[in-house]
C-alpha cells in the first residue's frame, strides 16, 4: 500500500511567464497552486506539474533539458489538432511505434523541455 497522493515534475525557467501562458493556454492546464516564484499545474488528479522561476529555486534554470514530460493520452491525434489549434507549431506528426505499442509525437516548450505525447495501442503497455 502507497502513501503517495501525487506527483509534481518539476521544471526551472528563466521566464516564468512565458511558461504559464504556454501551460495555461496552449496545453490547457489549470493553475492548482501560485506560491509566486513556482506555479503548479493539475494535469490530472495526482499528476501535476510544477513551474519554476530558475532564479529562486532548488535549482536554476539551464540550457541542458534531459527531461521529458511524458503524457499518456486517449487520441494522441485528437490532442495534436487540439494543440495546432492553440497556436502551437509542431512540426512532428503523431506516428505509430510498434515496438513500443504507442502513437507519439513530441514537441518543445517555450524554454525547450520536451512534451511528449503518447497514445498506448491495443496490446500496449497500459499506465
Amino acid at each position: 500500500m502507497s502513501d503517495v497522493r501525487g506527483v509534481i515534475t518539476w521544471l526551472y525557467y528563466r521566464d516564468l511567464p512565458r511558461a504559464m501562458s504556454f501551460y495555461e493556454k496552449v496545453m490547457g492546464f489549470s493553475l492548482e497552486v501560485d506560491q509566486g516564484w513556482s506555479k503548479i499545474y493539475r494535469i490530472r488528479d495526482g499528476a501535476y506539474v510544477g513551474l519554476v522561476d530558475g532564479a529562486h529555486g532548488h535549482h536554476r534554470a539551464n540550457n541542458i533539458k534531459p527531461v521529458i514530460l511524458c503524457l499518456n493520452v486517449e487520441d494522441a491525434d485528437a490532442w495534436h489538432e487540439k494543440l495546432r489549434r492553440n497556436g502551437l507549431k509542431i512540426e512532428e506528426k503523431p506516428r505509430e511505434s510498434e515496438r513500443l505499442g504507442i502513437r507519439v509525437f513530441m514537441f518543445k516548450d517555450p524554454e525547450g523541455y520536451t512534451v511528449e505525447v503518447q497514445q498506448t495501442l491495443p496490446g500496449g503497455l497500459s499506465i
